[in-house]
């Protein structure tokens, strides 16, 4: 009798621990119905924090005052369970993250002496993308990162800078590297940038100096600095900087000099972003 009464309260201390466990959600996570909550759920209780506090993600998120990492984390996997996402894929964007933002070693050496940055001088965070001007995931990333940075979420947290990267794949991409080089020597590397970017489906090698015209520059001085035997130098130079620093495809982002290699959707890339200004300020919870 003495064991099963013992059986039946640790039944229903489980349970009572499973419940509380389920109300001390996020609101992200309070959206969630049915399968997708129940799985992550279940990934919440079996998942650590990388860093901030040594329970379960879920156990975390329960605690006051709250590890700020854990409430991100629960935030992630609940986007990834509500988009559809299965045990598997979201368990590997855990460790992918995990591996990117737990630090080790030191920080590449990244030139960023002739680069022109996007966001306030005293933002926290460095920003490194190494991209290609013919690269079409960098199309849509780069103009969403520069929106974030310049007046969106992160404004005043991070500041971004762009290395060039050409891809041999890529049609034009040195003529589009150059072009950007060319642009950055007349003080005009994002307005331009932003030009090819525009026209990435349209793009026409044959019309860059309509796009440095577009983006405000004197037409004869941006052919002149095209032409310029520098910019190509400049430009070798730079890929093998990628190369060194261990860039193999584009876009590759650094942040604060170390290669990030999780997820980068917009919603992620904030939310990193934002991890490693708490990191910067010191902020473990709230």
């Amino acid at each position: 009798m003495r064991r099963l009464l013992l059986t039946t309260w640790m039944a229903i201390a489980l349970l009572v621990s499973t419940a509380q466990l389920a109300r001390a959600q996020t609101a992200v996570c309070d959206g969630l119905q049915g399968d997708k909550r129940q799985l992550a759920q279940e990934i919440m209780q079996a998942q650590k924090p990388y860093a901030c506090c040594d329970g379960t993600i879920a156990e975390c998120v329960a605690k006051r005052p709250r590890c700020v990492l854990a409430r991100r984390l629960a935030d992630d996997v609940c986007r990834r369970a509500g988009a559809g996402q299965d045990r598997a894929a979201i368990e590997r964007a855990l460790t992918k993250r995990a591996e990117s933002m737990s630090r080790g070693g030191a920080s590449v050496p990244i030139d960023l002496s002739r680069s022109t940055p996007v966001g306030e001088a005293d933002g926290k965070v460095t920003v490194v993308a190494y991209v290609c001007g013919r690269c079409p995931y960098c199309s849509k990333l780069i103009p969403t990162i520069k929106r974030q940075i310049a007046e969106g979420v992160l404004k005043g947290k991070a500041k971004l800078y762009v290395k060039l990267f050409p891809i041999r794949s890529h049609a034009y991409s040195t003529e589009s590297g150059k072009g950007a080089l060319a642009a950055q020597e007349l003080g005009k590397f994002w307005p331009f940038l932003d030009q090819l970017y525009a026209h990435f489906d349209d793009f026409d090698a044959a019309k860059i100096p309509d796009y440095a015209v577009a983006a405000g520059m004197d037409r004869a001085a941006f052919v002149n600095a095209f032409g310029d035997a520098a910019i190509t130098t400049r430009l070798v130079d730079s890929k093998k900087e990628g190369i060194r620093n261990k860039v193999e495809a584009t876009p590759t982002i650094f942040l604060n000099g170390y290669k990030y290699s999780g997820d980068l959707s917009a919603i992620t890339f904030q939310d990193v972003v934002e991890e490693e200004f708490d990191r910067m300020t010191g902020k473990t919870t709230e």
